[in-house]
């Protein structure tokens, strides 16, 4: 019998705003920095709410410029839920196309890579699913969010 290839579900689309990138400078494995996450909002037919204002993403710049996405945050659903989002990854794209993301301009998301894989984590029953489900993400930086759109893997 064969195995069957998965599909995607679109989840939600996740607007998440972000505070001014905080430096820690060269470590053993790259460039650190830490990017506070102060809201944002969650929008899809199955699940819906507000990123809180706590999180960060804690970002590795490896030595090729490839940015390792590491990011922990919280959402609170429409209906009271709350829900812990772990989300890791990877960004990376031509120097010149990495240069104007770091300047805030705007990029086209097509001439990039952002890519992640989300782990959802909740106690309320009604979002347990969340619980067992693999989900990919694909994203866009913008000057002062990020726009990810996560799909669930079939």
């Amino acid at each position: 019998m064969d195995v069957a290839t998965p599909e995607l579900r679109h989840l939600c689309d996740l607007k998440v705003e972000l505070a001014p990138i905080m430096e820690l400078g060269d470590a053993p494995r790259g460039k650190r920095r830490i990017i506070p996450i102060t809201g944002g909002t969650v929008t899809g037919e199955r699940l819906n709410g507000t990123i809180l204002n706590l999180g960060a993403d804690w970002q590795t710049i490896l030595a090729d410029g490839t940015a390792e996405l590491d990011t922990r945050y919280s959402m609170e659903t429409h209906d009271g839920a709350l829900i812990d989002i772990r989300n890791f990854g990877f960004r990376h794209g031509p120097a010149e196309v990495i240069a104007a993301l770091a300047r805030g301009e705007a990029v086209d998301p097509s001439r990039y890579y952002m890519r992640t894989h989300p782990r959802f984590e909740t106690g309320d029953e009604r979002y347990a699913w969340l619980n067992r489900i693999i989900c990919v993400g694909t994203g866009s930086r913008q000057a002062d969010h990020v726009r990810i759109t996560f799909f669930e893997v079939l």
